[in-house]
């Protein structure tokens, strides 16, 4: 650990000698922003076609609705980290804006829909002007508006860190609306810029690049840091329009959208990522900070990996006499300092002498501290010298789950918030009930990258900072994936019809694959309550309905349309050389898995959270038909009160990039006997690391309350 601290305090003080240093030619705001004012690839664009509108293979019963398929968290060059990223990568793409994500999003991905998230810590006022330029431009040449090529929705992300008992995470804000007078003058940011820029000003300096470059990102830095906070006494609207406004808290966040009052959605995301969340976060600590008017969807799968399941392991902890505990390993999770005890002892000529136990213990209390504390990016070969990345196996990670985020936080995953009701013992009113989606969290400004799993140091975020391998857990790398999707059900392709069916839940996440599915509550009529939905059980029992139809197969290369439009140089640029292009075959469903969650109240607070959470609680094989499988099953226990039920469809097993994080081949316990490292950069052309996955869709819950809940007597 001392070592570490030193590097960092070296670091720092590099940093310190360069802030005088003046800005570059390659100054990227003037760069982008010029542009943003220029027109997008295609000003008349060839008509896109249109996401199917499924037809027959709907429902007949679910009227007019369609599938749409969106990306509701896409990052540029505009954000610091997404600026960061570029360095270092000239050999393998170029740097992205706004105008890009469109092109991307339009030809490439070919989405419904997407939403710029750039993050508002780093924003200056010209990067948010040229944000908002950009995205009325790419919905100008959408075509008509009531049936658009690709809606195009405003936003930003906001991004907090803090200590366990005040961490509120990352949340994007998507407006409804791009006419001035319905969208704030400027993004509201959390205050945490420093973190960003720190990071990335430190980066550049430790990378073997240009000076040039190095001013580029100095310049870049200190234009943001030069805008002065807003004043906090002083409403949101009257605000001038060249200061950063600042919301420490998700409250703060709201009271400032409600003195807009303009139409927004605010969805938190990376909630058990490692990488931007303490050890022990819990999300119980934002329940009384939530707002269900503003908060009705939870990102529960991006190309950071997924977010949904609770584990019950606990990480390393420091106890009141200083002392650091190293849980043993489960078949869930083992800990670095585990590990890091065993290399020790395997160096040892007598590993049963008293000396080797002290040096075991040394080195397992020091991996205990630095993996709760510097571990969540740092390379644990700083601890151990004379370690290799692959020494390190799997420890930390969460073993057995789909493609689980790098360094789990299980007590911020979306089953832990669906199953959270109260905050020390006392209820909460406004308990989370989230819709949830997928998203890609691409930084390179490409929407909905996963339709094809190619092109991985550009498709995902797994190049990382290649100016920091030597210093970041190069492991990590290992653990970016292909982005998710949005899915909504929706009557009409306009942004009306898509803004209502995210704000009422109608909607459902894939792993990137453009799966359908429907999923509802059979009322005793026969009336259908569809997923996102809240009821009240009147008969003895609930009864649910699943329907799911796999992705279709994709043909390599381009559809003709993008051909038209596009040069060869520009699909093989943008695109990399592939876009969406669908078959007529479809992907089979192998089965169903349903999850039901009792919720958590006044006289079952004592239930463990794990108790809650019965995940599969019911399992569908499905025959090996590529027109869908449809399922019913009823639930007649009436003792669980309040409960959410939410549905996976499983698509039979495709490559997927990184579909088997480090390559572990395991024992029979689960155990990781080796481990080969997705490298940042490796190899000509880089290693997409595909393995196998069985790619999948998670419902929006349906919530079903008894009766006599509803009337106290439970």
């Amino acid at each position: 650990m001392r070592r570490v601290l030193l590097g960092i305090a070296l670091l720092g003080a590099i940093l310190l000698s360069l802030v005088a240093l003046g800005g570059g030619a390659l100054y990227v705001a003037t760069a982008l922003s010029a542009r943003e004012g220029a027109p997008m690839i295609v000003s008349s664009p060839i008509p896109v076609p249109r996401t199917a509108t499924l037809g027959s293979t709907q429902p007949s019963d679910h009227g007019d609705a369609q599938i749409l398929f969106g990306d509701l968290h896409v990052h540029t060059n505009y954000s610091a980290d997404s600026f960061l990223q570029s360095y270092g990568l000239s050999d393998l793409d170029t740097r992205r804006t706004p105008a890009d994500a469109c092109d991307f999003a339009r030809f490439c991905s070919q989405l419904d829909f997407w939403s710029i998230n750039d993050h508002a810590e780093s924003l200056t006022p010209d990067h948010w002007k040229a944000t908002v330029d950009a995205i009325r431009q790419c919905d100008a040449i959408a075509g008509d508006a009531e049936n658009p090529d690709l809606v195009s929705f405003l936003g930003w992300e906001w991004s907090h860190a803090g200590s366990v008992e005040q961490h509120y995470g990352h949340k994007n804000v998507v407006l409804a609306d791009l006419d001035d007078g319905l969208i704030p003058t400027r993004p509201i940011a959390s205050g945490g810029s420093g973190m960003f820029l720190a990071m990335g000003t430190a980066g550049v300096v430790a990378s073997p690049l240009s000076f040039a470059d190095f001013s580029d990102f100095h310049r870049y830095t200190m234009d943001s840091l030069g805008v002065g906070q807003c004043s906090g006494d002083v409403p949101s609207p009257d605000l001038p329009d060249d200061c950063r406004e600042v919301a420490s808290t998700p409250s703060e966040l709201f009271d400032k959208l409600d003195e807009w009052g303009h139409r927004a959605l605010v969805i938190p995301h990376g909630l058990s990522w490692g990488t931007t969340n303490p050890a022990h976060a819990r999300l119980d600590v934002q329940l009384e900070q939530h707002d269900p008017r503003w908060q009705p969807l939870l990102e529960i799968y991006s190309g950071h990996g997924n977010s949904e399941v609770f584990a019950s392991f606990e990480r390393p902890r420091q106890r009141d006499d200083g002392i650091w505990t190293c849980p043993a390993a489960t078949p869930e999770i083992e800990f670095c300092c585990e590990r890091a005890g065993s290399i020790v002892r395997e160096r040892c000529e007598d590993p049963t002498s008293g000396t080797c136990d002290a040096a075991v213990d040394e080195v397992v209390q020091e991996m205990a501290e630095f993996e709760v504390g510097l571990g969540n990016l740092l390379s644990p070969t700083s601890v151990v010298p004379g370690t290799n990345v692959e020494d390190w196996g799997d420890c930390g990670q969460l073993r057995g789950g789909f493609l689980s985020a790098w360094n789990y936080r299980p007590r911020q995953s979306a089953q832990y918030a669906l199953a959270l009701g109260s905050v020390d013992g006392r209820p909460v009113e406004n308990r989370f009930r989230f819709g949830l989606i997928g998203a890609s969290d691409n930084h390179r400004g490409r929407p909905g990258t996963g339709y094809k799993e190619s092109g991985r140091l550009v498709m995902t975020d797994g190049a990382g900072y290649p100016m920091l391998a030597d210093v970041v857990d190069e492991r990590a790398s290992s653990f970016y994936v292909s982005g998710g999707l949005a899915a909504v059900h929706a009557p009409n392709r306009d942004r009306e019809s898509i803004f209502d069916g995210l704000s009422r839940r109608a909607v459902y996440g894939t792993s990137g694959d453009r799966i359908l599915l429907w999923f509802d509550f059979v009322g005793p009529s026969g009336e259908l309550s569809p997923m996102g939905s809240e009821v009240t059980l009147t008969g003895d029992g609930a009864s649910f309905r699943v329907r799911a139809m796999g992705a279709a197969k994709q043909l390599p290369g381009c559809p003709a349309f993008v051909g038209e439009a596009l040069s060869t140089e520009q699909i093989a640029s943008l695109c990399l050389g592939e876009c969406h292009n669908p078959s007529d075959e479809r992907k089979r469903i192998v089965r169903i898995e349903v999850v039901r969650i009792a919720s958590q109240n006044a006289d079952s607070a004592a239930k463990s959270i794990g108790q809650r959470v019965e995940d599969p609680w019911r399992v569908f094989e499905c025959p090996p038909d590529e027109s869908g499988c449809e399922v019913t099953f009823e639930d007649r226990d009436q003792s669980l009160g309040e409960r959410a039920y939410y549905v996976r469809a499983i698509q039979e097993a495709s490559g997927a990039i990184n579909g088997n994080p480090l390559s572990c081949e395991r024992d029979a316990s689960g155990a990781c006997l080796n481990a080969r490292v997705c490298e940042r950069v490796s190899g000509e052309p880089p290693d997409d690391c595909v393995a196998l996955v069985e790619e999948r869709a998670w419902s929006s819950p349906i919530w079903v309350t008894s009766t006599d809940v509803v009337s106290g007597t439970r």
